[in-house]
């Protein structure tokens, strides 16, 4: 096995877990639509999402890899109109946050303020397969794998600016133009 190399870095190295599957036998379009689907995500929102989308409560929306995919009217909620629900890739997806999930945990992060940092999507080598055509020819019967990886982060609180120093700062801009 060569050592693993993740296409980015997280911002702080001990609030933040990884994941990542390698030459995963699902198709690669799909898994991309869905990864970009749940990027920037709570991953307990990511989760329940990916969870209603096998139910068929939720849609994926396809903008990128979208030819002769149809058109949902659960699409509308995303602003745009074609949509599907690839179930394999959300179920390899799911795996992979509850991976990075349990990575967390043996860190000691708080699963609560978990937040999909970056999820990317890469092809993997093609496997080959053969189908058998008319007068004894032969063609390719590929399949499309590829490599998931996931970094999750611990949110820091987010803490409210005091209103005593923004009425100050205004002052001070009166201040300037009077003297200006």
């Amino acid at each position: 096995m060569t050592k693993v190399h993740y296409c980015a870095h997280p911002e702080n190295n001990t609030k933040s877990a990884k994941a990542r599957g390698s030459d995963l036998r699902v198709h690669f379009k799909n898994t991309h639509e869905t990864a970009r689907a749940i990027a920037k995500m709570p991953l307990k929102r990511a989760q329940t999402y990916l969870e209603n989308v096998i139910n068929k409560k939720e849609i994926i929306p396809f903008r990128r890899f979208n030819g002769g995919v149809g058109r949902k009217a659960q699409a509308k909620a995303f602003n745009t109109t074609q949509g599907r629900w690839p179930e394999k890739s959300c179920k390899f997806i799911l795996q992979l946050l509850k991976n990075a999930e349990s990575n967390a945990e043996c860190k000691g992060l708080d699963a609560e303020r978990l937040v999909i940092e970056h999820i990317v999507v890469q092809r993997a080598a093609k496997m080959r397969r053969r189908t058998y055509r008319a007068h004894g020819r032969i063609n390719p019967f590929m399949c499309s794998p590829c490599h998931v990886e996931v970094i999750i982060s611990e949110q820091a609180e987010t803490v409210s600016k005091p209103a005593v120093a923004s009425e100050k700062s205004k002052k001070s801009k009166k201040v300037k133009q009077v003297t200006a």
